[in-house]
């Protein structure tokens, strides 16, 4: 009788016999010790496969789980790939990395909000900070909008901008188009003058167009 054929391929009725209690343990295909000893090797195969208690199996990652390959074995993966997902929680933070999502009903949504702090005269934006994001203006500032390999056609931005106890900072963005060719003129009032602006670019990359919009002016 062969030994077990696990986890190169599965056994087979032939290679894990079950015994009946009149079976001769010294018959052809039933010997004692080759009985046993395939379901031993199978078992330590499996239990190293699988790990157990403290013990996890020596392939697996943390918080992996076994996959069909495709090729007729399992293994350990990180990454769930074609499996379809009736109904999850999500408890965590769950990282897209710029891919496309179809077909979605969003309910319940939020953005996050970035707290960029006090302007001085120059800030560089940063999309992945946050697609909405506050600035205290503290000096006349430029502001130079996203650009790089990373940043995707489609993107927008909000800008919700609010004077300091001095006011009448002025705001430059560099590559925005806007309407009639010019920029807004920011609201002066010191403290309270708030405007919110909307940035959208179609190309996105290294050498994005940005397309600006007045969302709003003088919010108080």
């Amino acid at each position: 009788m062969p030994s077990s054929n696990y986890p190169t391929s599965l056994d087979t009725t032939s290679t894990q016999v079950t015994p009946g209690s009149t079976t001769d343990l010294d018959a052809s295909g039933f010997e004692h010790d080759q009985v046993h000893g395939a379901a031993s090797t199978a078992l330590i195969a499996l239990e190293t496969k699988l790990g157990i208690s403290a013990s996890p199996a020596a392939s697996a990652a943390t918080n992996a789980f076994l996959e069909h390959t495709g090729t007729g074995t399992t293994a350990w993966s990180n990454t769930l790939t074609g499996a379809s997902i009736a109904g999850a929680t999500l408890t965590g933070a769950i990282t897209g990395g710029d891919q496309i999502m179809s077909a979605v009903v969003h309910k319940d949504y939020a953005e996050t909000v970035y707290a960029g702090g006090n302007t001085s005269t120059a800030v560089t934006l940063d999309e992945t900070n946050g697609n909405t994001q506050t600035w205290t203006m503290t000096g006349n500032c430029t502001f130079t909008m996203p650009s790089g390999s990373g940043l995707q056609a489609g993107t927008a931005l909000t800008l919700i901008l609010t004077q300091d106890g001095t006011g009448s900072r002025t705001g430059a963005f560099t590559s925005v188009k806007w309407a009639g060719g010019t920029g807004p003129t920011l609201t002066t009032t010191a403290t309270t003058g708030t405007d919110i602006l909307c940035f959208v670019t179609f190309n996105g990359g290294s050498s994005p167009v940005w397309y600006g919009f007045v969302a709003g002016q003088d919010f108080q």
